[in-house]
């Protein structure tokens, strides 16, 4: 249609255009939006071919991760108390720093069951 035939139609005319257009353009995107969920759907299923190597080598696969225990921390920073680390993965730089410079990781050991460290053993006998 031209601009010249829609500003020749009367109000009457253009609302039950605008209403047709309405229903039309509601269709096609539901229409269009089902498909396009269908395609997802498809996408997200596991191929029967090839899914264990597929699987092997990507992570997220659709399994949920194993939950894995809390891990308590094993050692600290005596210079900053809540600075931990648990053992595990890369040192921080703290420790790697106190390393380099003589300490020993013992030094650096949480004690378990209320025993405390060398510094903090002074601390206590002052009670």
């Amino acid at each position: 249609m031209r601009r010249q035939d829609l500003e020749a139609m009367d109000f009457e005319e253009l609302w039950l255009l605008h209403e047709e257009l309405t229903k039309i353009l509601a269709e096609k995107i539901t229409a269009e939006k089902r498909q396009l969920e269908k395609r997802l759907a498809q996408l997200n299923q596991p191929d029967q071919f090839g899914e264990a190597e597929i699987g092997a080598s990507e992570t997220g696969t659709g399994q949920p991760r194993r939950k894995y225990p809390k891990v308590v921390p094993k050692y600290y920073n005596p210079l900053q108390p809540t600075e931990t680390w648990s053992g595990r993965g890369k040192q921080p730089r703290w420790l790697v720093a106190a390393l380099q410079s003589g300490h020993t990781l013992e030094e650096f050991k949480i004690r378990e069951n209320g025993e405390s460290s060398e510094g903090n053993a002074g601390g206590r006998e002052h009670s």
